[in-house]
């Protein structure tokens, strides 16, 4: 069965880096309706950490949910824009990871970049996100470790890797 992206991109005019995972966990998994939506997925509390200092700066931990407006306030305010690699894929297992999706259909990247004139790196969270994009820009693609609990690196180690590439772009002191 193939399944199509269930979002659309969020794509702030003044993005300077577009964050492009493989494509969304099935939506049983998801505490809300936006990128990196799984609860026990820690890109939002790699955000807090990095920006913030406090891993749980995105999280409301009495309904195990992230806050959904203050990420869309602070992705628009610091220049953060989402979306995925792929459009349509199917899914081989029904898990998220990506060693079981085969894409279907690529992002047209061109498409997203064109929309956004400040972009200056395209960050990639996974292996099939990186190879899925690597032949489709001249922005540069810079690889972050995957923000998923399964890759084998401490949640300050990610940060610290986030905190580098916002450092290199002049968005974080």
């Amino acid at each position: 069965m193939i399944e199509r992206h269930p979002l659309h991109p969020f794509l702030p005019p003044n993005a300077r880096v577009l964050f492009l995972g493989s494509f969304p966990p099935p939506r049983q998994r998801w505490c809300m309706d936006f990128f990196y939506p799984n609860y026990i997925n820690d890109h939002w509390r790699i955000q807090g950490l990095v920006w913030f200092g406090d891993k749980d700066r995105f999280v409301d931990l009495e309904h195990k949910r992230f806050r959904l407006p203050d990420i869309i306030d602070f992705c628009t305010e610091k220049g953060l824009a989402y979306f995925d690699t792929a459009t349509a894929v199917r899914r081989l297992t029904g898990n998220a990871s990506d060693k079981f999706l085969e894409v279907v259909e690529a992002t047209d990247i061109g498409a997203l970049t064109s929309q956004l004139p400040c972009l200056q790196a395209i960050a990639v969270t996974g292996e099939k996100a990186r190879q899925t994009l690597a032949q489709q820009t001249t922005v540069p693609i810079v690889r972050l470790p995957s923000s998923s609990r399964a890759y084998p690196l401490a949640l300050e180690k990610k940060a610290e890797a986030y905190a580098g590439l916002f450092r290199s772009l002049g968005m974080l002191s």
